[in-house]
């Protein structure tokens, strides 16, 4: 390692976000999940030790709700008790971990949720990333959990590509408007990132501001949206009602509308390419 360089290690970088994170830290040793299993311990020993990294930043999840129902213990294989071995070894060499967590650690009874507020998740999914910050809590010291929340970005599968696919196969679309919370470009939570780490230890709610509902959020993408009730709309995994994220301890990102009209114009200038 050069004298007066931080050396950092990203687990995920192949994903939506792991991708962007790769940008904002170019100098970095990426692993995808083809390179590096988080869920085998020997491999994440080695990957860790060997490299001595300052930072460790753990991007690699499994955030498929629904399915997160279906394959439980894939879902607390990868985004719980593979944190341990993950801390275990940040905290043998003195790195710096650095986990994203989810809204969905919360049941949804308050309107909004600030860091300290008691989790209490009601689907698989929320359970998992649960498990996930427990692990690393009590294991390491030096950590930054970041809970974000409905997360779209240029380089993986999200909700409002889901809305513009299915905008031009659909004459109408139908979204829910009775679940709220905060859309998170992944641009944006990247390079919020590196402020982060220069925090204190702790819990992060870090999102794009402004509350809204799935229905909110897509018709700001496409026309050709309805909206409906979750009732009339029923998903494999419940989810909570209000899951709007407050940051209370660092400065506030951008408006989702503005962070969500720049991806939509990067989107349309890659596909001129």
């Amino acid at each position: 390692m050069v004298v007066g360089k931080i050396k950092t290690l990203i687990l995920g970088a192949g994903g939506m976000l792991g991708s962007d994170l790769c940008e904002v830290f170019p100098d970095s040793i990426k692993m995808t999940h083809h390179e590096l299993d988080i869920t085998d311990r020997v491999q994440v020993r080695s990957a860790i030790e060997e490299n001595m990294p300052d930072i460790v930043i753990n991007a690699a999840a499994y955030t498929n709700v629904d399915g997160c129902e279906d394959d439980k213990e894939l879902a607390f294989d990868v985004n719980g008790r593979a944190l341990i071995q993950i801390a275990k070894s940040c905290a043998s060499i003195g790195a710096v971990l650095v986990h994203y967590s989810t809204d969905y650690v919360f049941d949804g009874s308050r309107n909004e949720y600030v860091e300290s507020d008691e989790t209490n998740p009601i689907n698989v999914y929320g359970e998992s990333k649960l498990l996930g910050e427990k692990n690393i809590t009590e294991n390491m010291k030096d950590y930054r959990i970041i809970r974000t929340s409905w997360l779209f970005g240029l380089h993986g599968k999200n909700f409002v590509e889901t809305m513009l696919r299915l905008s031009g196969e659909m004459q109408t679309v139908r979204v829910v408007n009775d679940q709220f919370g905060k859309p998170t470009f992944t641009s944006d939570l990247a390079r919020k990132t590196p402020e982060i780490i220069g925090f204190p230890p702790g819990i992060y709610h870090i999102t794009n501001e402004g509350p809204c509902s799935w229905y909110e959020f897509a018709r700001a993408a496409i026309e050709n949206v309805v909206s409906c009730s979750t009732d009339e709309f029923p998903r494999k995994a419940k989810r909570p009602k209000y899951s709007i994220l407050t940051n209370t301890k660092t400065s506030p990102m951008r408006p989702w509308k503005e962070a969500l009209n720049e991806y939509l114009e990067l989107r349309k200038s890659m596909k001129k390419e």
